[in-house]
């Protein structure tokens, strides 16, 4: 793919670095003044085309590739993708919300909220491996939703990518300036800059602004020398670990499990939910997907491959850590080191510090990538300007999505501090990983022009009522946490569904390489984990999510819809939409991808 001007035309290359207008707004619709107006005044027309628009597999994976007008270099394997797993997954989650939610929400029994939000997690992982091997295209979930569930949905979602790209980079980062303050061994908060902002923003950072900086820059130069830091820093951190199981589970004291569960269960799902931030990043594994040699054999390895180590070590490091020091006295800034210092091991804490900062900047290094490949296609699909698109031609990666991310990272983790940023990153999170059972579950069962019509509508049904139910146990156990009739309700309401879904609707596609086993079941558990854990998140959470998400609907409303809508009808423009159709025939043929 070449980097000319227009794509099949002898004119002259064009050079990476352009700032004209219309690299940012070249479609029709903002042209003018008048242009834009008229786009305005179909917007109820426009999207309704966009709602039920759907990509497809040959579009998001060859089409618009094209928008980049360079390629990036296939240089990964299997190999590659364990440690990026390794360095993208273990970071400031185990390290220091390990800490935070033991002694604030699950006491000792935080090892049950790493279960829970391992089970979530790995569920999840089922689903994007299915995706990625399918689909392999640097967009991952955005591509994917899409695909399955439409031009709308897929915004929706690629706001909340952006919203969790932004701000898991800004907590890592600012975890990253609590343990280099802790390696120094001063004081808490010294090296940061303290204002009279309201509490929470008043804790200014720049520490964690050059951190971000220097993974940005890292990541621009060269994916396959960003992966051979990995593979180091990663080894570090793996070192540290298997110390920190060692000689904590040496210094065990059971007395302090005891209470095991002082908050109750309801601690231990709230927990859950939190630490739900830790297992995140592998996602961005399947963002990689463009970049491997072969994405049918090497992503399955490297994401059930890293994950499922990833859930052991995480389960086995929380336990060790109230073991070791009652939960009352654990630090919620820097948990192993002040714990190891506790038992007289004061040498360990410099050492447990280094580990940490060395997984924290693999999961910046690693997250900057895969975060800015979703910021390639959601521009190749002209969402957010299409500059963001462009990959250079010499480095092959995507600098301009790469200092978007670092730009706006720097400035969220500059003011806000760790325990604002979890909250609104858990809710994002939970929220994409939901979509995309949802999204396996329609690619499974329905395929355009092969479905027929009573079996979509069927399909239609039994989703809104599984949502349903998971919604209503989660709503019933954050209202009652220690009732049980509502549960009697749900839960067999949610069960006798997706057997339903087992038995009566076939399913029109197979898997070409890999599939997700136990179909529809994992998918409908998924969706009811992620949801059920939504529910254990506090309001204010929830009020953050909305508000972000209401600022979504309005760029959607003055910006995205009429550049995708524009993008999609213009002549010659790389995507033809694909809208939601069935026949009224009762052919059961599996169709292929």
């Amino acid at each position: 793919m070449g980097s000319e001007g227009e794509i099949g035309e002898e004119i002259q290359p064009r050079t990476y670095w352009r700032w004209s207008k219309q690299d940012f707004l070249p479609e029709e619709s903002f042209q003018s003044w008048s242009a834009y107006q008229t786009a305005l005044s179909q917007t109820h027309h426009r999207f309704k085309d966009r709602l039920i628009s759907r990509s497809n597999d040959a579009n998001e994976t060859v089409e618009l590739r094209k928008q980049s007008e360079n390629d990036m270099k296939r240089c990964l394997t299997w190999w590659d993708l364990i440690w990026f797993g390794f360095g993208s997954v273990i970071g400031a989650g185990i390290f220091v919300l390990t800490g935070q939610e033991t002694h604030d929400h699950a006491g000792p029994a935080i090892v049950l909220s790493y279960v829970a939000s391992g089970i979530s997690a790995m569920l999840s992982v089922f689903c994007y491996t299915e995706f990625s091997v399918e689909i392999p295209v640097a967009g991952g979930s955005f591509a994917y939703l899409r695909i399955e569930l439409g031009d709308f949905v897929a915004f929706i979602t690629a706001g909340n990518i952006l919203l969790e790209s932004v701000v898991g980079s800004a907590a890592v980062s600012r975890a990253w300036t609590s343990y280099f303050t802790s390696l120094l061994n001063r004081p808490s908060n010294s090296l940061r800059l303290h204002t009279n902002l309201t509490e929470g923003y008043n804790l200014l950072d720049p520490i964690a602004v050059v951190v971000l900086a220097v993974a940005a820059t890292i990541t621009m130069i060269s994916t396959r020398k960003t992966s051979y830091l990995n593979w180091i820093a990663s080894a570090i951190n793996n070192v540290v670990i298997l110390f920190i199981l060692i000689a904590g589970f040496s210094h065990a004291n059971l007395s302090n499990m005891k209470p095991f569960m002082p908050f109750g269960p309801k601690g231990v799902f709230q927990a859950a939910a939190i630490v739900y931030f830790a297992y995140g990043g592998f996602d961005n594994i399947a963002t990689m997907a463009e970049e491997t040699k072969n994405p049918s054999r090497d992503i399955p390895i490297g994401l059930l491959g890293s994950m499922s180590i990833i859930t052991v070590v995480y389960c086995l490091m929380a336990l060790s850590l109230p073991m070791m020091q009652k939960y009352t006295d654990i630090d919620t800034g820097a948990a192993y080191s002040m714990a190891f210092q506790s038992v007289g091991m004061t040498w360990a804490k410099y050492l447990v510090a280094l580990g940490a900062l060395k997984g924290m900047t693999t999961v910046l290094l690693v997250g900057t990538l895969g975060q800015a490949r979703y910021i390639t296609h959601i521009a190749r699909a002209h969402m957010i300007p299409p500059w963001f698109a462009l990959v250079h031609p010499k480095t092959g990666t995507p600098i301009n999505a790469t200092l978007l991310i670092f730009v706006t990272s720097s400035c969220i983790a500059f003011f806000s501090s760790l325990n604002v940023l979890t909250g609104l990153l858990s809710v994002s999170t939970l929220f994409i990983f939901t979509m995309m059972a949802v999204a396996l579950l329609v690619r499974r069962y329905y395929v355009t022009d092969v479905t027929p019509k009573p079996h979509l509508l069927k399909l239609v049904v039994y989703l809104v009522i599984i949502i349903s139910s998971s919604i209503g146990t989660s709503a019933y156990w954050g209202l009652n946490p220690n009732g049980w009739i509502g549960y009697v309700v749900t839960v067999p309401i949610w069960f006798f569904t997706t057997l339903a879904m087992s038995v009566f609707l076939p399913q029109q596609r197979s898997p070409k390489v890999w599939g997700v086993p136990l179909v529809p079941w994992l998918p409908s558990l998924s969706i009811a984990t992620n949801i059920f854990l939504m529910g254990s998140l506090s309001s204010s959470a929830f009020i953050r999510f909305g508000i972000c998400t209401a600022v979504m609907l309005i760029y959607y409303a003055f910006f995205g819809l009429h550049a995708t809508y524009d993008m999609a009808h213009k002549k010659g423009m790389p995507e033809s939409p694909e809208p939601l159709k069935v026949v009224n025939s009762n052919s059961r043929e599996k169709a292929e991808p």
